[in-house]
Order: structure tokens, then sequence, then C-alpha cells
């Protein structure tokens, strides 16, 4: 359920699976471990305001509240490339290949890539930089949106589905769900905007007439 700053609430369609974009990078290996692949990257920041959308100049953002990983379902996690089940899971955090880390700062993904044809590539893409960024989809339970600052503020993940390594452009758009989100901001805005137009100009025109 999406709250409303003011105390209004909008019941809202079943959680949609959402995908976010951040960097990832290769970590070199230790010398007792050289044939490990280990990447990582921070996926979730506390409150860090993101322009998700803008139109017409107008920019909407999203923040991730404090402690919105509080109660969320990490279990059995799989690491993907592009999110794409006909690929070999890399990783994954039913056998600890793949730590999902929350700290204060946010959410910190380290994956131990699998010793794979597969594997191996990825991790050299990764450590050359023809791979720099990785994604992550979710549910959320509970966020909110304040009209005058024209936020979202995610309060509470439902679950983290998986997280994947990922090429661009071809991922560019994962913001797409969020775009939906403040499209449907934006037009709510301009109906409002509109309404209050015409109600201007009846009054005028009341004014004149009496």
């Amino acid at each position: 359920m999406t709250q409303f700053k003011g105390g209004s609430e909008k019941k809202m369609k079943p959680a949609q699976k959402e995908i976010r974009l951040a960097e990832i990078r290769a970590l070199e290996p230790v010398q007792d471990n050289e044939n490990e692949m280990i990447v990582e990257g921070r996926a979730i920041v506390y409150d860090s305001p993101t322009v998700m959308y803008e139109i017409d100049g107008v920019k909407y953002y999203e923040v991730i509240q404090r402690g919105a990983l509080e109660g969320a379902d990490l279990k059995d996690v799989p690491f993907k490339y592009n999110h794409s089940d006909s690929v070999m899971i890399m990783a994954r955090t039913r056998n600890k290949t793949l730590e999902l880390i929350p700290d204060d700062q946010g959410l910190l993904i380290r994956a131990k890539l699998a010793n794979t044809t597969t594997g191996r590539d990825l991790y050299e893409l990764i450590k050359r930089g023809d791979i720099d960024k990785m994604s992550f989809a979710f549910t959320v339970a509970e966020d909110s949106y304040d009209k005058e600052t024209r936020t979202r503020v995610i309060k509470r993940f439902k679950k983290i589905w998986d997280v994947s390594a990922v090429d661009t452009p071809a991922y560019q758009d994962t913001y797409i769900s969020a775009r939906s989100f403040f499209e449907a901001q934006a037009e709510a805005e301009r109906q409002a905007a509109e309404a209050a137009e015409e109600l201007r100009k009846r009054l005028i025109i009341k004014t004149y007439l009496f």
C-alpha cells in the first residue's frame, strides 16, 4: 500500500517486481585463494535520493529509507547473467557463494563466481570493465509518496528475487517500473492542475455575472 503525505492512502495492486541498476566490480584474488573469482557492488544506499524520472524539467525522486531491508526475504537468491534462466546460475545465497550483506549504509552484494567457462568469462569481462553494472529484482512491502518533493520513499522491501550482472545499454531501461509509478503521479498532477484552472475560470465568470 502506498501512503501519501497528509495521511491519505492509495490501494495498490499486488507488489510488482521492480529492477534497479548498481555498479559492480571484480576483486583481486588474495594470495591464498588465487583461483577465487569474487565480484561485488553496493546495490542499495540508504537515504540517498535518486532522480528516477524527469518530464518537462520536473524531477521525480526515489529514496530508500534506512532499515528498509529489515524483515525482507533474502533467502535463496541466485546470481545470474542478464536475469536469464537460460544461462547457468553463477552463485547462490543458499550455498553461501552469494552474500547479501545489510549494513548501516544499505546492501552490499558479494558473489563468488563458479569456476566454469561462463563464470571465468564473466569475471574477466567485469574485471576489464566491459560489464560494470549489475541489477537486482525486488518487490516492495511498503512505500509512500511525498507530493511536495515528488519523492517516493521505499520503507520496507518484501523480497529480493535475484541479482544479475547486466549488459549496457541493453539494460538501461531497467527503471521502467519506476517510470510507470512516476508517470502516473505526473498525470495526476496534470489533471489536478487542469481542474484547479477550470475552477478558477468558473469563479471569475461567476464574479462578473453577479
